[in-house]
């Protein structure tokens, strides 16, 4: 796996008639990590959203490597077709399936053919160390490891570019430490861009991301 570039400009969204995103300029090279810092209410979700293709932006160009996803509000290329791996806040994992059946149905979902479904699950759960868990579900796991199962699936599609929407958030802080550790190793491993969303610095400090500071839909300023 390699990442692949990101190129954004003149990025608008809004929402309920009312601009919440930009205008908004973004270059991130190939590989790179990433964390975007602002309070609640900033853009950072609605940032990834647009890039995800979960929100439709109403102006500007989102460039993935040599793809353009989407150009002057109009999407190019369909969520499920870009390449793009995303961790919801709160990790979003549908209660009633399994953690095998969670992660094959997102392999489906991105084309993986099902003759490879048990060994790609099982190379999923190896990369996120949670071998045995297959037939375990959501609510008889902790919240680290319900957070390392929706990480696994934010993996399933071979990303290039891996979105994370506060994926710490809702952990104390040992476990905060443990994920930050992972998720730097995993980045190091199989070399996707990132682009991770928080408001707490020490999360970008711990990785060793450029740091990129958003504020009421304009970014403000970076610091390595």
């Amino acid at each position: 796996m390699r990442g692949c570039s990101i190129q954004i400009t003149g990025l608008e969204a809004s929402a309920g008639g009312q601009r919440i995103l930009g205008p908004l300029d973004l270059s991130v090279e190939a590989g790179e990590y990433v964390c975007l810092l602002g309070h609640s209410g900033s853009g950072k979700s609605t940032l990834l959203r647009s890039i995800a293709g979960l929100h439709d932006a109403t102006k500007g160009t989102i460039t993935l490597g040599e793809v353009q996803l989407c150009d002057a509000g109009k999407q190019l290329v369909r969520p499920e077709k870009r390449g793009i791996g995303m961790l919801f806040q709160e990790g979003a994992l549908w209660p009633h399936m399994s953690v095998e059946k969670t992660l094959k149905f997102a392999l489906g979902a991105c084309g993986v053919p099902k003759s490879e479904h048990s060994a790609r699950v099982a190379q999923l759960l190896k990369q996120v160390q949670l071998e045995g868990f297959e037939k375990r579900k959501p609510a008889t796991l902790s919240g680290g490891e319900a957070q390392r199962v929706a990480l696994a699936r934010a993996l399933a599609p071979d990303p290039s570019l891996l979105l994370l929407d506060e994926p710490l958030g809702p952990l104390d802080t040992l476990m905060r430490e443990e994920l930050c550790d992972s998720l730097k190793a995993l980045h190091a491993e199989l070399g996707f861009t990132v682009l991770h969303v928080t408001h707490d610095p020490s999360e970008a400090e711990r990785i060793g991301a450029r740091q990129l500071h958003i504020q009421k839909g304009q970014l403000l300023e970076a610091s390595s």
